[in-house]
């Protein structure tokens, strides 16, 4: 029995499908109203940029979401 390995999904990944685009969210949106810049946002979605503690706390809070988004 062979058995295909899955890519890991990159958090981004799941920030752009699972929330902005459902929920009508820009990325320059969400950079603003949680205070970082847009560019962050931007390296997360496209898989450039891991999500730091900080920036887990901010999208966790803003979606309110427990840690560890």
């Amino acid at each position: 029995m062979s058995r295909k390995k899955l890519e890991p999904i990159h958090p981004g990944e799941i920030l752009l499908e699972e929330f902005l685009k459902p929920m009508g969210i820009s990325q320059y949106r969400l950079a603003k109203d949680i205070s970082v810049p847009p560019r962050r946002i931007n390296e997360i979605v496209h898989g450039k940029r891991a999500v730091s503690t900080d920036t887990d706390l901010r999208l966790s809070r803003y979606f309110g979401l427990s840690e560890r988004f």
